[in-house]
């Protein structure tokens, strides 16, 4: 019997599990150690940054779903991993000693990150000054801090919104984006537009970059960017827009940054929003005499090493395909696959920039949502074919992947709009579009309208189903 332990319970996690049920459930032993009990629509989070929707219909219990594919979920957090003798410790919320080591034969880490508030001073909503919509309490805190915006502004008063990254090396710029079009819609429909000035801040090389080095389309016979296209939304919704800006500090009121030209400044603000930093969750990795060997495992940021092809100069990964990771697999310990945001990708996508001060702002390579799916659906395939075979036969690199991106600018059916995003591949390759973005321009495409905002409640509707694990789920891709 085989013994598989699953590390988070997040989009890739998740998936994993429900493949890994489906194909194993009956005959092996797969276990889940997340630090809820619930499973999270973490898209649908910005409707609760805005009081759209309450938390408790973004979220399901796992425990009855894992009863259904013979999985053992376990609740608290993993501190410790023992690769040379396959076991991890778990700190269980329940305390049972029995739950305390968790013996594997093959490990699938996808914890998610670690929201570095503390990389930048005076983050985030518990020990600084701004707000987050990146788990379910930072979203209600958001939204009751938004409800508090809207009373000032309905007495008369003129409030500041700064929504975007808080950090040089932020990603997730898609939620932010989101986030600052559903709080324009907002104010419109409570007639308080005019009461509020929005800001766009963000450490991307352009407007609409979003971590992926832009995106174009054919349109009319023309190329259209993202950039175009994005801020052709923004003039029309009033928003301004500061990007190419790496956010160093927040103050009460203050928000202090450094541009790419290494010129300093600071934006005051009423409400702000930003995303911070993504690292690799804590987890001490020991070997036998209980060294420290996390090197081995992990990137210096706390994300786990692949089958990727690391420290290549950008110029160069970004026209090697095959530096991309394919299986997920680490190449120290080959029983431990990586998932989701837990992998630590061999570079970013978008261009990089360092300042004349040697500051870093470069965009973070992005791994959310359709992509996270993907991978774990990778990941279990692989693990049940080794459990089964012996032998892998499935991946897919980032240079291979479909991805889609609906960005809700508004959530009503009625008048909403969301903008729609196909990218293929999400990373460029260069060698089979050799064009000048790398991509199947045949494929990719961008789209505005309200029926963007259907298909986004169709998404949250279809997936809360799908990842319930109830009849047909298979049918509905990751």
């Amino acid at each position: 019997m085989a013994r598989i332990a699953i590390l988070g319970a997040g989009f890739a996690g998740h998936t994993a599990a429900l493949h890994l049920g489906h194909r194993l459930g009956k005959h092996h032993q797969i276990t889940v150690v997340n630090r809820t009990d619930k499973f999270s629509f973490i898209p649908s989070w910005v409707w609760v940054g805005v009081g759209h929707m309450p938390l408790r219909k973004t979220q399901f219990p796992l425990a009855p779903v894992y009863r259904k594919f013979n999985i053992r979920l376990i609740v608290g957090k993993a501190t410790e991993i023992h690769p040379d003798e396959r076991y991890v410790l778990v700190e269980p919320d329940s305390g049972a000693e029995a739950d305390r080591r968790l013996d594997y034969d093959y490990l699938i880490v996808a914890t998610g990150p670690k929201l570095d508030f503390e990389g930048t001073p005076g983050l985030g909503p518990e020990n600084g000054y701004t707000e987050s919509i990146c788990t379910g309490p930072h979203a209600e805190h958001a939204r009751g801090r938004y409800l508090e915006e809207i009373a000032r502004m309905e007495k008369g008063e003129t409030r500041r919104f700064v929504i975007g990254t808080g950090h040089p090396g932020a990603t997730c710029q898609g939620a932010a984006f989101e986030y600052i079009s559903n709080i324009h819609k907002d104010l419109k429909k409570r007639g308080l537009r005019d009461k509020a000035d929005l800001l766009w801040l963000s450490n991307e090389q352009a407007v609409g970059d979003f971590g992926v080095r832009g995106v174009h389309v054919k349109h009319k016979g023309t190329l259209l960017s993202s950039r175009e296209f994005i801020e052709a939304a923004m003039h029309e919704y009033g928003i301004r827009w500061q990007v190419q800006t790496g956010v160093t500090s927040v103050e009460p009121g203050v928000i202090r940054w450094e541009n790419f030209e290494g010129a300093k400044g600071e934006t005051p603000f009423d409400f702000a929003m930003l995303i911070p930093r993504f690292l690799g969750q804590p987890m001490k990795v020991l070997d036998r005499d209980g060294a420290d060997i996390s090197s081995e495992l992990l990137a210096p940021n706390g994300l786990v090493k692949v089958d990727a092809k690391y420290g290549l100069p950008y110029d160069e990964l970004i026209k090697t395909p095959e530096a991309w990771p394919e299986t997920y697999r680490s190449p120290r310990y080959p029983e431990i696959f990586a998932a989701g945001i837990a992998f630590a990708p061999p570079g970013p996508i978008s261009v990089p920039h360092t300042t004349p001060n040697g500051l870093a702002i470069t965009a973070a390579a992005p791994r959310t949502g359709m992509v996270s799916g993907i991978i774990g659906r990778i990941v279990a395939l692989n693990v049940a074919e080794l459990v089964k075979k012996g032998t892998m036969s499935h991946g897919e690199r980032m240079t291979e992947m479909y991805a889609a991106c609906i960005a809700s600018m508004g959530d009503s059916l009625w008048d909403g709009a969301a903008a729609t995003i196909m990218i293929y591949p999400v990373v460029p390759d260069f060698r089979r579009y050799p064009n000048e973005e790398g991509r199947d321009l045949f494929v990719t495409h961008m789209e505005m309208g309200l029926a963007g905002a259907w298909m986004k409640r169709m998404l949250h509707t279809t997936f809360m189903y799908k990842l319930q694990g109830r009849f047909g789920w298979r049918l509905i891709p990751e």
